[in-house]
Parts: structure tokens; C-alpha cells; sequence
């Protein structure tokens, strides 16, 4: 099943999950919050991810009407967040910001994950997809994701392309594209995609997959770099003339996403208290606007069906992987 599909009949059932949610809290519960609530995020403070949950949090705290204080827990990309989440009390004042590095691709390339993200996670809604833009340096004779895949062909291991490390969702949607397309580009990873950037813009790389931040949008379009394609299924409403990689390679789809966690054991009535707001929070005009200034697309929905979306996405990464013969590490 597509993520795109998944993704609207998502949030069609979140309507109606929060209007039966309103009926079902039981009375101890309807007083959550009365006190401010956490929201921790696993990465660093100014970062497109604090971005998102800042803005969130806020709009959050506003509808609950109490302070959402963002708790930046960086490190061993976004696990050390999900660990301190997964070990808090299950009250409803701490939540997660959760990445699909730390809750999908982490428990399948380390060999040692300190959670489980079903057992011990309870899923509130998801927040946003954010995909990934195909850019290449101006020196490689391509304008698009057609022309790519005759250039690959006809250098077969010639062509370079950077991600900000092994496993990473960039690595992971340049392996999903080699294999659909029957192609063999060189992986070159860096520690990070700051690094990776710079060398491209240097002509050192040929191409890479980059999250759709203002910084990548403005280079292409000042003419450094050229972009061929985005990553999900539909075009983004951040550069809505950019061409999709699924409309030369049908079915590709892979974007990075970030949803609402609770820890384990939280009473249902807080769960769909959360999911209530969130949903109002997500579905506001004024929040898909300031989504896409960072190139993310609001993606409400229920709780079952973000359980249902990491299940799919497990067994979608379970076969990128495999193709990419990576190992846990």
C-alpha cells in the first residue's frame, strides 16, 4: 500500500476517531493537563525537526491550554530521545516527537535498540511527511530522472552520490531508486549532511537526496545545483513545478516522517484527548502553510492507522535494505 493512499484514508478516519474520542474519556481523565507537558525531541535546537516541534507545541499547548516545553535530547540519531520517552511514567506529560530513523531504520540496521517502538510506545497521530529532493551538481548532464537513468546505464558504477550516512532515509531512497530503476551508482557516506552538500556543491559528488529546507530550495534555485525530482507520491507544495521520481519510475516513494508518541501503558482517554487536538492543531490552513516553508506536509490521522503506517514502512525498508546488503551494526 502506498504511504500517499495510507495517508488520506488516515486522516478521513481521524474525523471520525476524534468525534468518538469526545464520548469515550473517562472523567478522571477529562482534567489532563493540569499541569504543562514535555515534548521531546531527539534532535538539536534550530534544526528543521525543532522547527516542527515548535510549531506544533505551540498551537498544542494554545488548544490544551497548557505550556508544551520542548526538551531537545539529541544523539545516536533521535534513539536517545525515543529511550527516554519509552522509560517515562505513562501519565500523558511527556510525549515524543519520533522519527522514522529512530522507530523504523534504527531497530532494523542496529543490533542494539534500548526500545521497542510498539511495545513500548503507544502512537498518537502522525505529524508530517517531509520528502526528500533529488539534486544533482551542474556539471553532471542530466535534467531529469529519465536522463539519470540512461547516464547510469551507461556508466555503470561511475556515478557518485552522498547521503549523511549508511541507512540513512537519503541512502535508503537512492538504493530504492537503483533498484527499481536497474542501475549502479557508488554510495560515498559522510557523517552528516552538511558535509555531504558542501562537497557536492564542490563537484566531488555527482547527487544526492536532501530533505526540501529553504537552503537546499534556494540553491537550486539561484542555478548551483539542479533538481530532478521529489521523493513522494505526490509533488510538494513547496516547489510544486518539480516533477515527482514516480512519474518516470512508477510506485517510488520515500520520504523522512515524524509522529506523536506517548509512552506505553498511557490511558486510552489521554490518547485520544491528544489526538483530538492534534488533528485540529494539523488540519488549521495556517499550519500547512508554515509546514511548507520547511518542505513538510501535514499528515494527520489515528492512532491505528500510524501503528498500521510504521508497520508498512518497516516491511517497505526490510527489502530497500536487503537489495543495499546492509547489516546491523
Amino acid at each position: 500500500m502506498k504511504i500517499s493512499a495510507m495517508l488520506c484514508g488516515a486522516c478521513l478516519a481521524a474525523v471520525s476517531y476524534c468525534a468518538s474520542a469526545q464520548i469515550r474519556s473517562p472523567g478522571s481523565e477529562q482534567d489532563y493537563p493540569s499541569k504543562p507537558m514535555r515534548l521531546v525531541v531527539g534532535f538539536a535546537a534550530g534544526g528543521p525537526t525543532d522547527f516542527l516541534a515548535r510549531t506544533i507545541g505551540a498551537k498544542l499547548g494554545e488548544a490544551l491550554g497548557q505550556q508544551v516545553i520542548i526538551d531537545n535530547r539529541a544523539g545516536a540519531s533521535g534513539m536517545i530521545s525515543v529511550e527516554f520517552v519509552a522509560r517515562s511514567a505513562p501519565d500523558g506529560y511527556t510525549l515524543l516527537l519520533g522519527s522514522g530513523t529512530a522507530l523504523t531504520i534504527a531497530p532494523l540496521l542496529r543490533s542494539k535498540v534500548p526500545y521497542d517502538p510498539v511495545r513500548d510506545l503507544a502512537p498518537i497521530s502522525l505529524l508530517a511527511i517531509n520528502p526528500q529532493i533529488l539534486v544533482v551538481h551542474n556539471s553532471v548532464p542530466v535534467n531529469s530522472v529519465k536522463d539519470l537513468i540512461a547516464l547510469a546505464k551507461s556508466r555503470p558504477g561511475q556515478l557518485n552520490f552522498a547521503s549523511g550516512g549508511e541507512g540513512s532515509t537519503p541512502h535508503l531512497g537512492m538504493e530504492l531508486l537503483k533498484s527499481l530503476a536497474g542501475v549502479d551508482m557508488l554510495h560515498v557516506p559522510y557523517k552528516g549532511m552538511g558535509p555531504a552538500m558542501i562537497d557536492l556543491l564542490g563537484g566531488q559528488l555527482h547527487l544526492m537526496f536532501n530533505s526540501m529546507q529553504p537552503s537546499v530550495l534556494s540553491l537550486v534555485k539561484s542555478g548551483r545545483l539542479k533538481a530532478l525530482a521529489v521523493s513522494s507520491a505526490q509533488r510538494s507544495p513547496a516547489a510544486p513545478d518539480i516533477p515527482t521520481v514516480a512519474e518516470t519510475i512508477p510506485g517510488f516513494e520515500n520520504s523522512a516522517w515524524f509522529a506523536l508518541y506517548v509512552p506505553a501503558q498511557t490511558p486510552q482517554g489521554i490518547i485520544a484527548k491528544l489526538n483530538t487536538q492534534v488533528v485540529k492543531v494539523l488540519t488549521q490552513p495556517e499550519m500547512a502553510q508554515r509546514l511548507a516553508g520547511e518542505g513538510a506536509v501535514p499528515a494527520p490521522g489515528t492512532p491505528e492507522s500510524l501503528a498500521k503506517f510504521m508497520s508498512v514502512e518497516t516491511e517497505r525498508l526490510k527489502k530497500i535494505i536487503k537489495f543495499a546488503g546492509l547489516k546491523p551494526t
